[in-house]
């Protein structure tokens, strides 16, 4: 039976863009379970998510009241389930669809996540303040407003004032290519001439890396100037690891 796998629009071509959701989907692509993509605007995401029994996936404090519903998310008809979070997604996949190829191979699902969350904290310090502002452009007029409304409440400023300027842009962009660089150093541990962590072997670190890469060459666009620069970063690691996925990252 086909998953439903709910997912955030855009005017970007094939209108995939969120690196959460890139997660899921190159996950879905490479276990070659069959989905159909269900497209569900910013502003309509809690009431999707609480229509179908899919809990919120943040409940800590600073959270909304009632807690904060994201995507993806998806429905498994075969087994009834509603489940948001990528993480979460991928583990489900992995236990429910055993036969299909792993993306946590050779009992390696801790060091994954572990991964995971060190990338997280490490390469995505001072990438929002340059992506956030661009991703605008890139939604729908339906999720303009709520993007706005919620990112200038977490930055505290308008979006057009959280990129950086002059020397400040230059300071920052360096720690982003700092960032990339401690990643990508990590990837060398395996010996530098595969383009995953587990050599040879795509698994869910890569897709988490992936996931967050070619979100900034759909946002800024292929021809961009961030973009043109990131490509040649650390010896074409990110241009390499996106070439290596793209063959799971057809838009069902």
């Amino acid at each position: 039976m086909t998953i439903i796998f709910y997912d955030i629009p855009s005017t970007a071509p094939g209108s995939a863009w969120s690196p959460n959701t890139w997660k899921v989907r190159y996950c879905l692509n490479y276990k070659g379970i069959p989905y159909k993509t269900e497209w569900v605007e910013y502003p309509d995401i809690k009431k999707h998510c609480q229509e179908r029994g899919i809990e919120p996936t943040f409940t800590g404090p600073g959270a909304p009241e009632g807690g904060l519903y994201t995507l993806p998310a998806i429905h498994d008809p075969s087994t009834g389930i509603y489940l948001a979070d990528s993480q979460a997604i991928a583990e489900y996949l992995e236990k429910t669809y055993p036969d299909t190829p792993p993306v946590f191979p050779d009992n390696t699902a801790a060091l994954q996540i572990g991964f995971a969350r060190g990338f997280h904290r490490t390469a995505l310090e001072a990438l929002p303040e340059f992506i956030q502002p661009a991703i605008l452009g890139r939604l729908n007029p339906a999720s303009q407003e709520f993007f706005r409304r919620t990112r200038e409440e977490d930055f505290g400023m308008k979006l057009e004032d959280v990129l950086p300027q002059g020397e400040k842009r230059i300071e920052r962009w360096a720690k982003v290519k700092s960032d990339f660089g401690q990643v990508a150093d990590w990837y060398d541990r395996n010996g530098g001439k595969d383009p995953f962590l587990l050599g040879e072997k795509l698994s869910w670190g890569d897709m988490v890396v992936a996931g967050f890469t070619v979100w900034l060459k759909i946002i800024w666009g292929e021809d961009s100037t961030e973009w043109k620069e990131i490509e040649t970063w650390h010896n074409r690691r990110w241009k390499t690891l996106l070439g290596a996925l793209e063959k799971y990252s057809a838009i069902h």
